[in-house]
Order: structure tokens, then sequence, then C-alpha cells
């Protein structure tokens, strides 16, 4: 084995298991001091294990590089078990990936919080591994024009998956006011992208470069997982507690909001004219104030009671915009109003910290 590749193989494997421990222990502690957050209401349990999920991955990458260590060592990496350990410990990192997006609220709709959706990605990636797994003893390491034909389907699913983790960490790092990490998040997928081309590739640049751009891919992502982690601690040490919260639907149009966290204390909020989300925010309210816990939630999408999530988000943007809250004050969607799967959606406010006008809420009965 060359220096060059010593290594490579050695800093891959210290780096990526240096960035799972990292990953475990900021999760294990998000756990023990966020609970009550994660894990709101008795019914409904959305522990979100986005971060755990990314920390197996990376231990898929120590033993994708212990492997590739000791397959150089021996001079063994030419051999067919070699080819077909790679092509499983591939597929496995895709799993923990595609897992780790479901938990990821900027993802693609068609997998955040989509079981059904998660589900079939997946048995297409196992069943892409198998097919890869059964090319292998019939192709082997045939070649044609530079192309090495075994490697096509993993690059094709890699790809697939560094395009969905591109846009999602684009939008959750933008979302959070981070914007040079947001640009580095992309910079950093694209070279894992282009660190997958040389595998088909056989001719694709030389063996330092190669090397190099994987390197950089691979600690370039552990840093943004790391940032991700973070900015999540911040995120939820800045959410509102639900016991903390109070709100009194006074009139039509108007209510009094409590948000001790947020610097919001006994405010009015008179809605006006925009009453579409000031009805919106009262269903909300009576739904959780006098339904079952499994009746509290309300579909939003375009065969739901809601149409569309721009609703929900009209109704904080509102509410930000007439108590013309400061930056670090203002609120936001998942501060009123919690994602519980399957495109319901329901109200954080516990029901005892909900009042609503006896007038008011006849009316709307009757009107509704």
């Amino acid at each position: 084995m060359n220096q060059l590749t010593q290594f490579y193989n050695l800093s891959h494997i210290f780096i990526s298991f240096i960035g799972a421990m990292l990953l475990f222990a900021i999760y294990y502690n998000i756990q023990k001091r966020f609970k009550t957050v994660l894990e709101e209401g008795v019914v409904f349990k959305r522990v979100d294990k986005g971060l755990l999920y990314l920390a197996f991955g990376m231990l898929v990458w120590v033993l994708s590089g212990i492997i590739a260590y000791t397959v150089n060592h021996f001079q063994v990496e030419k051999t067919l078990w070699y080819q077909v350990t790679i092509n499983l410990v591939s597929t496995l990192n895709n799993l923990f990936w595609l897992l780790a997006l479901y938990y990821v609220n900027e993802a693609p709709k068609f997998i955040y919080r989509n079981e059904k959706n998660v589900r079939l990605i997946s048995g297409v990636i196992i069943l892409t591994a198998v097919l890869t797994i059964a090319a292998t003893f019939l192709v082997g390491d045939k070649t044609i024009n530079g192309i090495k034909l075994i490697a096509i389907p993993d690059v094709v699913l890699t790809t697939f998956l560094c395009l969905l983790m591109g846009v999602s960490f684009f939008k959750t790092f933008m979302q959070r006011g981070l914007k040079l990490v947001a640009f580095i998040a992309v910079s950093a997928i694209f070279l894992l992208f282009i660190s997958q081309l040389s595998d088909l590739f056989i001719y694709l640049g030389t063996d330092f470069i190669n090397q190099l751009i994987r390197i950089v891919a691979k600690t370039s992502l552990v840093s943004v997982f790391l940032v991700l982690a973070t900015s999540w601690v911040i995120q939820l040490a800045n959410t509102p507690k639900p016991n903390e919260m109070k709100i009194h639907f006074l009139d039509w149009s108007l209510l009094k909001l409590t948000i001790p966290s947020k610097g919001i204390y006994n405010e009015k909020i008179d809605f006006g004219s925009k009453t579409t989300q000031y009805k919106n925010l009262l269903l909300f309210a009576i739904r959780r104030k006098f339904k079952d816990a499994l009746e509290q939630s309300i579909i939003v999408n375009s065969g739901g009671e809601i149409k569309s999530q721009t609703y929900l988000t009209r109704i904080i943007d509102n509410i930000n915009s007439i108590l013309e809250l400061e930056d670090e004050n203002k609120l936001e969607r998942k501060d009123l109003i919690t994602f519980i799967g399957e495109s319901k959606y329901r109200l954080r406010i516990l029901p005892e910290h909900i009042n609503i006008d006896e007038a008011l809420l006849a009316e709307f009965k009757r009107d509704f």
C-alpha cells in the first residue's frame, strides 16, 4: 500500500469516527435537556432521530475505511468479495442518509415524515444493491470505454441522495439565518458527488486529486453536520414551552397572547381584515381545547380542512407584523403549531391555557 492511500484511509477512519462520536454526544445531550419539547403530548411521540442516523452513516464511513485499509494492506482489492462488500456498505450508508432526511423539516415533502415514500425509496435502494451484487458475479470488473459497469447503480443512487441532501440542508440553513453555512453545505455535498465519479470513470483524475477531493468533502460534511446539530440545540432552546403560552380569543379578529420567552405579555392582536388566518387559528384552538388527544390535529393539504401550509405561515407572519417583534423574538411556525405526521398539525398551547369568549365560540360553531 502506498503512503498516499495509507494516509487517506487512516484520515478517513479517524475523521469519521470523531465526527460520529461528537454527533452521538450532542444527540444524547439534546435528548436529556429537551425531552419535553421533543416528546410533546401523551399520544404523539415525535422523537427526532435525524441526528442519530447521520451519526450512524458516519460510522458506516468508519467501517468502509477499515475495510479499505485492510484490503489495501493485504493487496486484495481486486477480489470479488471486496466489490460485494463495498456495495453493501455503500447501500447501508445511503439508507442512513435517507432515514436522516425523513426528520429534516426542509426536506422535500415526499420524504419529510412520509413513511410510505421512505419505505418505497428504501426498498429501491436495497433492490438496487441486490441487483448490483448479482451483477458483480456476472460482470466483475468489466469496463466499457473506461466506465466501470457495476458502479453505475450505486453512483446513480448516491447522486439522487446528494441532490436531496443538498436541497434539504440549503433550505434548512437559509431558514435558520446561516447563509454562509448553506453554501458550504451545498459545496461539500457537491464535492461528495464528484468524489464518487472516480469509482465510475476509472481514468478520471489522479490518485492524489481523487483522494484529496474525498477527504475535503468528508471533512467538510462532518463540519456541516456539527453545525446542523448546534443550530438544532439553539432552535430547541429558543422554542417556547407549551405550559408558558396562553391565548385568549376575545372577539372576531381579536385575541390576547402571552409567551414570556418571546417577550410577549398579554399582548392584544387585532387581525383586522385578515379573517382567514384568524379563523384558522381559532379552529386550531377549538380542536386543541375540546377534542380528545387523537382528534386535536387538523389535516393541512389540498384535500384537508386547511388547503395549504402557506395559511399556517401567514398566521405567524401576521402576529409578528402586528406586534412588531425584534428578530430575536420573532415567532416561528413551530413555536405555536406542531407537526404530528401525515399532513396533521396541532396547536402547541395546552388546552387549559386556551380561553375562548362564549359568544364568539357559539357564533363560530354556527357559521363554520
